[in-house]
């Protein structure tokens, strides 16, 4: 079972003090202070010094996980954003990869910075966004055992467009088309094979909270457990919609109890339908999750 999934992924512009600030606020799980596309060639080298002072004075990271968008492994910007190692970030969200070869890449240079800055080996995760290239796209069942450090895979539509030189990536109705479908279906199944967390792509209008609750509720009915964000406005939108309601904690907490209560029994009825060890699985991750929820809202209230 993945571990503790991140609801919210909150992009914060690395070299913004304003939103840098205000982005502590937010009730998102995770920050993701970025390096990349969000911030201008020209302040690259500020919003480094920015992202690992930030890293530094915020070591407490038991509310509120701090991720780093670095530079694509292909640019000289990538070995030069992982300055911010240092400042021991919970992971990397590392873009436009091709496969699982570039994880191994980051994973051996996480190895040896870590051990430079007297980290514990390992701790920093590694996300990838793996759909950004059209190669990625033939790479997504084969990222299982690839690294220790992988957390999660992500998609982008956005990025895929470009690269395979489409004009628009959705449909008149709104829905994604045929290819960015199938590059959400397999990033969903990849993480799955990989028993990592699958993390839905971003929503672009973030002045559209209905669109987003709707596509966020589909996803998750898909079987993604979080959403990236790229404004606050939209995190409570997902966290409630990554959240398990009362009434799935109710059904999860009577499918244990019932399975519990008949160890010897592999197929139990209850309330009319017949339930098996996959509604068992599906109980468990419900509350594994309701769980960590509910832990991360204690800590945040101390």
């Amino acid at each position: 079972m993945v571990a503790a999934p991140l609801r919210s992924l909150l992009f914060v512009p690395g070299d913004n003090e304003r939103k840098l600030h205000k982005s502590l606020s937010s009730g998102a799980d995770a920050l993701i202070l970025d390096l990349e596309d969000s911030v201008a060639p020209s302040r690259t080298a500020l919003a480094r010094t920015m992202v690992l002072d930030y890293l530094r004075n915020r070591p407490d990271r038991r509310r509120k996980k701090l991720w780093v968008r670095i530079n694509p492994l292909s640019t000289p910007q990538a070995m030069l954003d992982l300055a911010v190692v240092s400042g021991a970030p919970d992971g990397i969200l590392l873009p436009k990869v091709d496969g699982p070869a570039d994880i191994s890449r980051l994973s051996h240079c996480l190895d040896a910075l870590e051990a430079r800055d007297g980290l514990p080996p390992g701790a920093i995760g590694i996300m990838p966004v793996a759909t950004e290239t059209a190669r990625s796209l033939f790479a997504l069942g084969t990222y299982s055992g690839c690294s220790t450090r992988l957390r999660g895979l992500t998609w982008g539509a956005e990025d895929l467009a470009a690269a395979l030189g489409a004009s628009a990536n959705r449909l008149e109705g709104g829905q994604y088309d045929s290819v960015y479908a199938l590059a959400k279906a397999l990033c969903l199944a990849g993480a799955t094979a990989a028993n990592v967390q699958p993390v839905d792509t971003i929503w672009a209008d973030y002045r559209d909270g209905e669109g987003l609750r709707n596509e966020a509720a589909l996803s998750r009915r898909a079987g993604f457990t979080g959403k990236i964000a790229i404004h606050p406005d939209q995190v409570d939108i997902i966290n409630e919609t990554f959240s398990p309601t009362k009434a799935e904690v109710d059904w999860a907490t009577r499918v244990v109890d019932l399975f519990t209560a008949n160890p010897g029994l592999g197929t139990i009825g209850l309330d009319g339908k017949m339930l098996d060890m996959p509604h068992l699985k599906q109980a468990q991750r419900i509350l594994h999750t309701a769980a960590i929820i509910e832990s991360r809202s204690e800590t945040s209230v101390r």
